[in-house]
């Protein structure tokens, strides 16, 4: 069976694995990224960690067909490089699939946008296998989207598609990382929530969440989700408010690319059914009815091999 060594880049960790074509992970591991120290060291220790693997594996490069690289955008495909990624600062320019490629043999290397790659993953080995039209949506720290669309992952003329945490909700509100205010990110990420309750802590709201969180200033999602199991009225009713601008955002997706199905992944998930039962209903209010009876809204199946097994999944797709 063909395999690939693939990477999932990241601001705080780089990760690695080894992949089969089913999409079975052989044995993976990850370094620290330390991005604000540039982009050598952290290519230099993840590619020693990945050949430790390999002896391990009791692999090597010819055993292999190609690298697959999954990382934040936005990219310079045609040079394997990021192109001015706010979660990566100094290292535009510098060809990640140059040096990886140069680290492993030659072999063939592809560097692909972080959440187009989950989008293919998940089609083609997770929550979205067998179903022709798949969006991937994460909320964690931002909100990020990819989309395969007819069996296709859309990539764009240069890469850098389905940028779909920064449809505009508003025209005004929070600015959001990118410099646009009332993206959908910066309203529902799980950043944005946090936000949000800090806010209202900081107005004065009272609520169970300090008690969980300590102070303001460590207030988390997850301290948000520790409180509504108390029934706290603050942490239910911030929560009712992600609930809708997340379903806007779907909306909006569901009536774009006409999905079989989404898969939603990232931290926020970890809310279960708090999650996705209310987040359907209110989707469904945005989306035209139609559309949204076709429909499915699921959790990921990849977990935390999302990222790997995305940037596998693109490097198979390059040399099949």
């Amino acid at each position: 069976m063909r395999k690939v060594l693939a990477f999932d880049l990241g601001g705080t960790k780089f990760a690695f694995g080894v992949v089969n074509e089913d999409g079975s992970v052989l044995g993976s591991g990850r370094v620290e990224t330390f991005a604000e120290k540039g982009p050598q060291q952290a290519c230099e220790r993840v590619a020693e960690a990945a050949h430790r693997l390999l002896a391990e594996l009791k692999l090597k490069p010819v055993d292999f067909v190609a690298i697959g690289v999954a990382s934040p955008g936005p990219l310079d495909i045609a040079r394997g490089c990021v192109d001015g990624s706010p979660n990566l600062p100094g290292w535009t320019g510098f060809s990640i699939t140059d040096y990886l490629s140069n680290s492993f043999g030659g072999l063939p290397a592809r560097i692909d946008n972080d959440c187009n790659a989950a989008a293919l993953g998940e089609y083609r080995f997770g929550a979205g296998k067998g179903k022709k039209n798949v969006v991937y949506i994460t909320v964690s720290t931002g909100i990020g989207g990819g989309a395969v669309i007819d069996g296709r992952l859309m990539r764009g003329s240069n890469g850098n598609a389905a940028e779909l945490g920064h449809i505009p909700l508003t025209m005004d509100g929070p600015r959001c990382g990118c410099g646009n205010p009332g993206c959908w990110e910066v309203y529902a990420s799980g950043t944005a929530i946090a936000r949000r309750t800090r806010e209202a802590l900081a107005a004065g709201r009272a609520s169970s969440i300090l008690k969980f969180a300590g102070s303001i200033d460590q207030v988390t999602t997850h301290h948000l989700f520790q409180a509504m199991g108390e029934g706290d009225a603050l942490a239910r009713e911030i929560w009712a408010d992600s609930i809708n601008y997340l379903g806007r955002g779907l909306g909006a997706v569901i009536n774009t690319f006409n999905p079989d199905v989404i898969v939603v992944g990232g931290g926020v998930t970890a809310a279960g059914d708090a999650l996705f039962v209310p987040m359907r209903k209110s989707a469904g209010q945005y989306a035209f009815p139609r559309l949204f009876a076709v429909c499915s809204i699921v959790p990921a199946g990849l977990g935390g091999n999302v990222g790997v097994v995305g940037a596998a999944a693109c490097a198979f797709e390059h040399v099949s």
